[in-house]
């Protein structure tokens, strides 16, 4: 039995949200929680658990039984009468694809061995699903959406200061159920903005950026980074339609491909020939043949034309 539960899809490249469903109580703690998940050190954070060979973790097993020594469990939980929590990374091919936290009532016991056992059984079924979930969801941008991009911008605690028409529209097309109703712009824009609150101060910090899915099928590209002005400290969220260059890392890895055979895909994608391609990689004619066949039976195509028409979003 659990009292209350968070998930979560999320981009593998930069482990943010794509899309999130958070049950009372937990929605009324959205900002706290994204300070903490971005901003703050903290046990058995999302990011670490994902790199980790155990992807999941208890709260009172991270803190020995200590709970007040985590700041989500004294800033978020306890205040919502939440104890222990069970936190695990959705793991598919060496890829995060989600994530998902439960909790139990704020009393002295919390999830014990056999129900940790349980999710860490389930946890790669999950994450499998997901993985292909993805690889079935439509990479191709519908060219009838081009609109331009939409700008969101927020203050440093991530309330809205303004947004244009093409933002709004943007998001009008989003997946209702990726957009819980509570909050006014979706969760994994909220995401995108405290990663960039994380890292203010960092000089090496790029700006973030994830992705987001379209009801209608192909994806919308979400790009946060800070402004400084006269106004002060604030994020500049961009929407935008996300091409099929943006989206091949992520569909490759959603088939399951190797390494090697994501390296022999990105050189097709450039318009290498196979001589290139064995000069480039080092490697032989034959071995990027039979790279090549294996990609082409995780697609269900029979040809670079139609490999490339897949990944750029073009009909083949």
């Amino acid at each position: 039995m659990v009292d209350a539960a968070f998930f979560a899809t999320v981009d593998p490249e930069t482990l943010l949200f794509t899309g999130a469903l958070a049950e009372d109580p937990l929605a009324a703690a959205t900002a706290v929680f994204l300070d903490n998940e971005f901003g703050r050190e903290d046990v058995n954070k999302f990011a670490q658990l994902a790199r980790s060979a155990d992807s999941v973790g208890t709260l009172d097993h991270a803190t020995h039984g200590d709970r007040t020594a985590s700041a989500r469990y004294r800033e978020v939980l306890r205040p919502l009468g939440l104890g222990d929590e069970l936190r695990v990374a959705l793991v598919s091919g060496g890829r995060c694809w989600g994530v998902l936290c439960l909790h139990r009532g704020d009393a002295q016991t919390g999830f014990d061995e056999t129900e940790v056992a349980f999710v860490r059984r389930a946890a790669p079924q999950l994450g499998a699903g997901l993985r292909r979930g993805i690889a079935l969801f439509s990479a191709a941008p519908d060219a009838s959406v081009a609109r331009g991009p939409g700008i969101i911008v927020l203050d440093r605690d991530l309330a809205l200061v303004s947004i244009n028409p093409q933002a709004e529209r943007w998001l009008s097309e989003m997946e209702a159920a990726d957009w819980p109703a509570h909050l006014e712009l979706p969760l994994p824009v909220y995401a995108a903005a405290a990663q960039v609150v994380g890292d203010a101060g960092d000089e090496h910090a790029i700006p973030t950026e994830t992705r987001l899915r379209r009801a209608e099928g192909g994806w919308i590209a979400v790009h946060a980074s800070p402004l400084n002005g006269t106004a002060g400290y604030q994020i500049a969220v961009i929407l935008d339609a996300a091409d099929g260059s943006r989206l091949s890392s992520l569909i490759l890895a959603a088939h399951g491909l190797t390494a090697a055979q994501s390296r022999v895909v990105a050189l097709v994608l450039q318009g290498r020939s196979t001589r290139n391609i064995v000069t480039e990689l080092h490697i032989s004619s034959n071995t990027v043949q039979e790279h090549l066949r294996a990609v082409f039976d995780k697609f269900g195509i029979g040809s670079r034309r139609e490999l490339v028409a897949v990944l750029s979003g073009r009909p083949h």
